[in-house]
């Protein structure tokens, strides 16, 4: 949005925050019909959740009250959810507590990643909000409040949620390398040496949890995890052929 505006000399402001009352008051002059927020990372005070003619909506990617807060798309991964989706919200105070105008389901594949849930979200998220806005306009819109039941909250990713626990399940790790994928990375340690592990697959193989093979199969709490892409620290990222090609795994390494 940043590089949209200043290409084509629209009016930018980027406040840290809205402690600052001017700042407050720059939006308010502004008159909007309304504020649409994405992935904005602030609350935004009382005083501009009702500065548009509409109030200010929300572009919010779950399935609410599924996964209110920030980090909806990583949890949808590690819980193994079968779906998520966007949902265009009027805000309040609350956190993602508002009620909703209109909501888009899109199934959570396999091969899903936070990076292509991102991506495919932000698609539908941009054609769901021109459509309600389209229905504000028209008066044909009306929100309606969340339910009770099945409220989860996405707390924020800490990076020490990225550090595989290896008497897990491998079906949740798994889950975890897609998770954080691109960013943070998943994390491990092989013989004491930084590891991200960038891709995986679940096997029917049993090892002790923490014990890698020459073949670059881990073993888990539950099952085993066959390493597909992996990167040592300041290297490349690596398929498992190429990476052991050049660091050979010797029998009974050990991931931390």
């Amino acid at each position: 949005m940043k590089r949209f505006a200043q290409a084509r000399g629209i009016a930018l402001a980027q406040p840290p925050d809205f402690k600052n009352l001017q700042d407050i008051e720059r939006v308010r002059a502004l008159r909007a019909d309304a504020l649409v927020v994405a992935a904005y990372g602030l609350l935004l005070p009382r005083e501009l959740l009702g500065a548009g003619r509409y109030g200010a909506l929300n572009i919010h990617a779950s399935l609410l009250p599924r996964w209110r807060g920030a980090a909806p798309i990583q949890r949808a991964l590690l819980a193994g959810d079968a779906q998520t989706g966007i949902s265009i919200m009027q805000m309040d105070e609350g956190l993602d507590t508002g009620p909703v105008f209109e909501q888009v389901a899109s199934a959570i594949t396999p091969d899903d990643d936070a990076g292509t849930l991102h991506d495919r979200l932000a698609e539908l998220g941009a054609g769901l909000i021109v459509e309600v806005l389209g229905e504000l306009a028209d008066g044909r819109a009306r929100p309606t409040p969340q339910p009770q039941a099945g409220v989860t909250y996405a707390r924020k990713i800490d990076k020490r949620e990225a550090e595989l626990d290896w008497t897990r399940p491998a079906a949740e790790l798994e889950r975890a390398v897609r998770a954080f994928r691109p960013t943070p990375g998943a994390a491990a340690r092989l013989d004491g040496e930084p590891l991200k592990i960038w891709r995986a697959r679940v096997v029917d193989e049993r090892l002790t949890p923490g014990t890698l093979s020459p073949e670059l199969v881990a073993g888990c709490g539950e099952g085993a995890l066959r390493i597909l892409e992996l990167q040592r620290a300041g290297g490349k990222r690596l398929a498992a052929a190429e990476f052991l090609r050049g660091h050979p795994v010797a029998p009974g390494a050990r991931l931390g």
